[in-house]
């Protein structure tokens, strides 16, 4: 195989867009797919790694902030209003802001054929790939 190519028949900078293109989902599925590409499964795993637990830390902030309509709150039934917690929805949503800035950062970086490493998810990752 010639030294830039994955074995998905893609070039290596755009098989390391792609990685990032669908967050961790894609880069499950191409850390599963590609066997040889080291820079490939580089920026898969980079993507698993620091796209998994900004998602599930940005959904339950926002799950846990956001008001909530409930038929028993406070020993009463009926319809009641929690009203979340406003703090934490807006934590949501800079997390959410954050995650498709580095998002872009990522895909940028993997395009231009750069091993763009984040700190310490990147020596992560690239111990893994």
């Amino acid at each position: 195989m010639a030294k830039g190519k994955s074995s998905m028949n893609l070039e290596e900078n755009v098989a390391g867009l792609v990685c990032y293109l669908g967050l961790w989902v894609t880069g499950i599925i191409f850390f599963l797919m590609e066997k040889e590409n080291k820079t490939v499964r580089f920026h898969a795993m980079q993507s698993i790694i620091a796209f998994i637990p900004l998602n599930i830390i940005g959904y339950l902030c926002w799950y846990i902030g956001k008001p909530k309509w409930g038929g028993y709150y406070g020993g009463v039934y009926g319809w009641n209003i929690d009203p979340g917690i406003p703090a934490l929805m807006w934590l949501s949503y800079i997390i959410f802001a954050i995650t498709g800035l580095l998002c872009l950062i990522l895909m940028f970086k993997a395009y231009q054929g750069e091993k763009f490493k984040l700190p310490v998810i990147g020596d992560i990752a690239e111990k893994h790939a």
